[in-house]
Formats: C-alpha cells, sequence, structure tokens
C-alpha cells in the first residue's frame, strides 16, 4: 500500500524549551482512500541519548537519582534512570552520550554498544532515544559529576548491584521507560 501523507498546513504554535506544532493532513487509510483532514499536534523536545553503565571492577550498574518535575503529581518526584540527555544541533547520538556520561556521573567511556532507537511517545512526541550500553571501571572515573549548575541539575550517582536491580525490576519498581528497556535488555543478556 502506498503509505501516502498530504500536508494541508504546518505552524509552530508553543516556541520555548519546548515546541509544538500544529498540523492539517490527510493519510492514506488501510482502506485505500484517503482520510479527511485531521489536525494533530506534535511535542518537539528533540532527540535524546540514554545509557546503562556496568562498573566491570565493582560489578555494578550505574545509575543516577534526580527530581524530575513531571511525575511530582502522579508519582514519587525523584526517579533512579539511566544516564541520559539531549542530543544537542549537529552532535552525534555517540558523542553526546559520551558527554552526558561525563556530565552526570563523571566517567569517559571508550566503547558504546546500541541497544536500540525508539520514540518516547509517539502519539504526541517526535522525540527518539539512542540507548546505548557501555562498561567503564573505577580508572575511568574523571570527575564527581553531578549534572550542570547551569541547568539547575542535582544528580547523584547510584550503584546498584545485579540482584537489587533484578529485585526492583521484578517489583515494578523501575518507574522510567529508558531505563525500563535497558535493565530488560542488561537482564536477558545476562542469562545468555
Amino acid at each position: 500500500m502506498d503509505k501516502k501523507v498530504e500536508i494541508l498546513q504546518k505552524r509552530i504554535v508553543y516556541d520555548d524549551f519546548f515546541k509544538i506544532e500544529e498540523a492539517h493532513l490527510r493519510f492514506r487509510r488501510f482502506d485505500g482512500q484517503m482520510s479527511a483532514s485531521v489536525r494533530r499536534l506534535v511535542f518537539e523536545r528533540g532527540d535524546a541519548v540514554a545509557a546503562l553503565l556496568v562498573n566491570t571492577d565493582t560489578q555494578k550498574v550505574l545509575m543516577t537519582n534526580q527530581f524530575r518535575y513531571p511525575t511530582l503529581e502522579k508519582g514519587p518526584g525523584w526517579l533512579h534512570e539511566v544516564v541520559a540527555g539531549m542530543i544537542d544541533e549537529n552532535e552525534k547520538p555517540e558523542d553526546a552520550v559520551r558527554r552526558e556520561i561525563q556530565e552526570e556521573v563523571g566517567y569517559q567511556v571508550h566503547a558504546l554498544t546500541p541497544i536500540a532507537t525508539f520514540y518516547v511517545s509517539p502519539g504526541g512526541s517526535s522525540e527518539r532515544i539512542y540507548l546505548f550500553y557501555a562498561e567503564v571501571n573505577d580508572a575511568d572515573r574523571v570527575s564527581d559529576g553531578g549534572g550542570l549548575a547551569s541547568e539547575h541539575e542535582d544528580i547523584e550517582l547510584i550503584q546498584v548491584s545485579f540482584e537489587e536491580l533484578w529485585d526492583v525490576l521484578k517489583k515494578g519498581e523501575i518507574r522510567d521507560a529508558k531505563t525500563l528497556i535497558a535493565v530488560q535488555w542488561l537482564q536477558q543478556r545476562s542469562q545468555h
């Protein structure tokens, strides 16, 4: 089937830290007919990177703990997550994830293994996350991390054993999608 889309009108309706785009469009339906004109809003945040880190000297998974305002009304406010951040303009995902790892937890990374690239919420957002795995050791720690003061970040490094991680996974206590994907990937990988 020809997956045709006709963009009838498109404009930015909100332009700040995030952007919201409004589009009026028609798309080819599965019955072959073009749809009526529909209005869609797209939350444009940009693309992001994330990394699951394992310290091979301590055999612990390195995660972050930080305040996430959008989760405050419906959850804990503070989340344990894999390292993550936005890709800057003209930056490659691999360079962005190395930068974020150093800013947030203070480690330099040599080798990256891609895990997956996925949309966060494709019904309303165009954001993609490039998720990686990396191994570090104690000698790779080059700073304290903690995030950037200029971005008002306050990031705590959390180190958990594999057993602790499998336990919180089993209990359903991982509340962040990228972290859940990463931890399930690691668990499957460790079973082989």
